[in-house]
């Protein structure tokens, strides 16, 4: 492999498996070598994980816009008055997944939510509960480490009661990646001063994993942020990875500014950054199987061409989103299961449908299979 100049000693380390530096992570992102970067985090997805693209037939369940949190650079939030605002009943939430369920490979749910004012933790779990009896088959994916923090703190519980109690009448087999933004106290002050910090986030992570609760990663990238702050970022979530082992996939977020606060400061990440960002990524988590190429962010044609740049899971259907579209997210609101697995195959790489903890339900071009990766 022909490394971009003033970068061998990185390739020649990534080669020999060894751990790269923060200085050697910050260096990356300035390398101008696209092509390089992107072959080099190729080989190391292609070490780690082999041709399968992961993927699931999933919903996503929004319970409240309503949230107290005023995120700049959140564009889903509403105060209760505001137009467009809502909050569903348990029956509402029924309905959404009953209407889902007409794709008959549905297989699991994603459920996020504001931090609605009035709401107790009750409200939550219940409506969680009346999900789980109503579709026990589906698996379940719930929750930020933002919502858990906010649960928490209303409810007067641990983190830990929190989250067994989720499980145990909810159903939750995994927490979702998002509300990790930047794991920065300078930039969650200036952006999201009202929500979990970034060690009350990564609290939540370890004592999910501490429960046997798996969860995934994320970074909101192309805001206010530093390109060192993206690695440090970065470090934290290794960090945390080496100690516990639960973190299953991590997914990079390029801000979409369109309807936010900072959509007249701030412009959005050109194809060049997300895909330098999804390489990088890789590089730097060597202890992450999974990098998600996140097609509702970042576009489909983009988030094909990740698959080149060290991604191996490309989400899924993701029936019903709305936080990132109301963001301003070009990408269809959905996508048929046939369309995903073209995505995956013109890539050359090998479609497998999977759990929410990434348990293999079917290899397709293999038939029917079952087993864990």
């Amino acid at each position: 492999m022909l490394a971009a100049r003033d970068y061998q000693d990185i390739e020649d380390k990534v080669l020999r498996g060894e751990r790269l530096t923060r200085e050697d992570g910050v260096r990356l992102f300035h390398c101008t070598d696209l092509a390089w970067l992107g072959a080099l985090a190729d080989h190391v997805r292609r070490v780690t994980c082999g041709d399968i693209v992961y993927y699931n037939v999933n919903c996503h369940v929004n319970l409240t816009n309503i949230c107290t949190s005023h995120c700049a650079f959140c564009a889903f939030g509403r105060d209760a008055d505001a137009k467009g605002a809502y909050a569903m009943t348990e029956q509402d939430a029924i309905s959404l997944v009953e209407d889902a369920m007409r794709d008959p490979n549905l297989a699991g749910l994603h459920v996020v939510s504001g931090l609605h004012p009035t709401w107790t933790f009750e409200d939550y779990v219940s409506r969680l509960e009346a999900i789980h009896r109503r579709f026990p088959t589906l698996y379940i994916k719930g929750f930020t480490g933002v919502e858990i923090t906010h649960f928490a703190k209303i409810s007067g519980l641990s983190v830990r009661a929190v989250l067994m109690e989720l499980k145990e009448r909810g159903g939750l087999q995994a927490i979702a990646g998002g509300g990790a933004e930047i794991l920065s106290d300078r930039v969650r002050g200036a952006l999201c001063p009202e929500k979990a910090t970034a060690d009350e986030w990564l609290l939540v992570a370890r004592t999910a994993h501490g429960l046997g609760i798996k969860s995934n990663a994320s970074m909101l990238y192309g805001h206010i942020e530093t390109l060192e702050e993206r690695v440090d970022h970065l470090i934290r979530l290794r960090d945390l990875q080496d100690e516990t082992g639960g973190f299953q996939t991590f997914i990079c977020f390029p801000f979409l500014p369109k309807h936010t606060k900072l959509g007249e400061k701030v412009k959005q990440t050109s194809m060049w950054d997300d895909l330098r960002t999804m390489a990088i990524s890789r590089l730097m988590l060597d202890n992450f199987r999974n990098i998600k190429a996140y097609w509702v962010m970042l576009t489909v044609p983009v988030a094909q061409v990740a698959l080149g740049f060290g991604a191996n899971d490309i989400d899924g259907t993701v029936h019903k989103e709305t936080i990132l579209h109301d963001a301003g997210a070009a990408s269809p609101v959905a996508l048929a299961e046939d369309q995903i697995i073209r995505i995956i195959r013109e890539a050359g790489r090998r479609p497998a449908a999977c759990d929410c903890n990434f348990n293999i339900l079917r290899i397709v071009d293999e038939g029917a299979r079952h087993g864990q990766h």
